[in-house]
């Protein structure tokens, strides 16, 4: 952590307090509170920790006032256009843009290691044919470590490398054999002859009877929604990580705890209530009434895939999604899919109306994500999947930061107790 130059005066009961102020290389300054308790006997109360830092980080930074969002300094938009998931993870993880030879020995060891043990195949078969995907993928990356041994042990690097490697490219198969499992079709195994998004692709959609031919305009979209989810700060899946790395627990169970946590409707589950709120609305001719009933603050209707709570101006990740998703309907076309043209007039609605320019209330990621990932064939059930495949990687890449810092500590926030004070116990016959 870098050296204080100022600090802040506190008074309590008459009494000051000097609390150290460190400023970041971007962002607001930080206020270290954390002696305060211990010189002072109180401490702070912070709901959802939104005015906290837990730790500090060199991975992603974030200025929702601005539209800024950097992984190690490049803005996410340069890097969804012009670099790819697989290099994207290699920069998280490592903190540079790798070379060629780094990028071709990287992109090598992730499909070296996209098979599933064989015997994880009775940990699927073990679960309700109609269980959720995120229930399925829970389980199995928990059970990851009944399995592999020998990258369980996070005090040795080695062990952290191996771990990260194998969760990268092991997830794309099990939210693709979640998915197959829930609609009753035979598993598909990687293809080393193909990129991870292609390879994720034809283990969704690819049967026994008939391979499937991976079109490069949807790989790309989907190389692009795995980018522009690659990381998003200390999000709440991103802080359960890290509080479930506190503890000391293994790499597989803290990435199932991530996937738990990403499953809650208010942070994983935005693009898939787009998807429904577009299917409330049905039609393109009863956008007017939808768009009246979101100006009416007397009416509980939201517009979902509109707004963000991070970006206050613009998400710099729904620009690049736009493309994609133009590309996308493009190729396959919204005539004979009302969902598909619903979310294309609603879209021109919203941009042309001076109500939502006013609130800031433009398409974000998860509206075109959602279209994307529609137009492609995939159920709803699976888009938090899919968003947890895209994930992975900035949950262990902050968890490998994590186990570097000399500073961490096993994470115990504190409480206003407002319940009642000491009484003592009253036998059951005096009550």
């Amino acid at each position: 952590m870098a050296e204080s130059t100022k600090s802040a005066k506190l008074t309590i009961d008459g009494k000051d307090f000097e609390l150290p102020v460190y400023s970041p290389t971007a962002g607001p300054d930080v206020l270290d509170i954390r002696k305060l308790y211990g010189e002072a006997g109180v401490f702070t109360y912070d709901p959802g920790f939104t005015s906290t830092a837990s730790c500090d980080s060199t991975i992603t930074f974030i200025d929702g006032g601005q539209g800024v969002l950097l992984h190690r300094g490049y803005p996410i938009d340069q890097l969804a256009s012009k670099s790819h998931y697989l290099e994207v993870c290699y920069l998280l993880l490592y903190g540079e843009l790798p070379s060629a030879k780094e990028l071709e020995q990287f992109e090598s060891h992730i499909t070296h290691h996209t098979m599933l043990h064989e015997q994880m195949q009775n940990f699927f078969r073990g679960f309700r044919r109609d269980a959720h995907p995120m229930a399925v993928m829970v389980g199995v990356v928990g059970a990851m470590s009944a399995f592999y041994h020998d990258s369980t042990d996070i005090n040795d690097p080695q062990q952290r490398e191996i771990a990260s490697h194998r969760l990268i490219a092991k997830m794309p198969t099990i939210a693709s054999w979640a998915y197959k499992y829930s609609i009753g079709q035979p598993f598909v195994y990687p293809r080393n002859d193909l990129d991870y998004s292609s390879n994720f692709l034809r283990m969704c959609f690819a049967v026994p009877a008939e391979d499937y031919e991976v079109n490069p305009i949807l790989s790309r979209a989907m190389d692009r929604i795995f980018t522009l989810h690659a990381d998003h700060e200390q999000n709440a899946s991103t802080s359960t990580v890290r509080l479930a790395s506190s503890s000391g627990a293994n790499p597989f169970a803290c990435i199932a705890a991530g996937i738990a946590c990403l499953w809650g409707p208010a942070h994983g589950g935005a693009n898939q209530a787009c998807l429904e709120m577009l299917k409330e609305i049905g039609t393109p001719d009863r956008i007017p009434e939808y768009i009246a009933r979101a100006k009416d603050k007397d009416d509980p209707f939201r517009l979902m895939g509109f707004g963000h709570r991070v970006y206050k101006n613009f998400d710099p990740r729904a620009t690049v999604m736009k493309q994609s998703a133009d590309e996308v309907l493009d190729l396959l076309g919204v005539e004979n899919n009302p969902i598909l043209a619903t979310a294309k007039e609603l879209e021109k609605a919203a941009l042309a109306d001076p109500y939502f320019a006013d609130k800031k209330l433009f398409p974000n990621v998860d509206f075109y994500s959602g279209i994307i990932l529609e137009a492609m064939g995939f159920p709803t059930s699976m888009f938090t999947p899919i968003f947890a495949v895209a994930r992975t990687v900035g949950w262990i890449s902050q968890w490998k930061e994590q186990l570097s810092d000399p500073h961490h500590k096993i994470g115990r926030p504190r409480q206003l107790y407002l319940g009642e004070t000491q009484r003592n116990y009253v036998d059951i016959e005096n009550r």
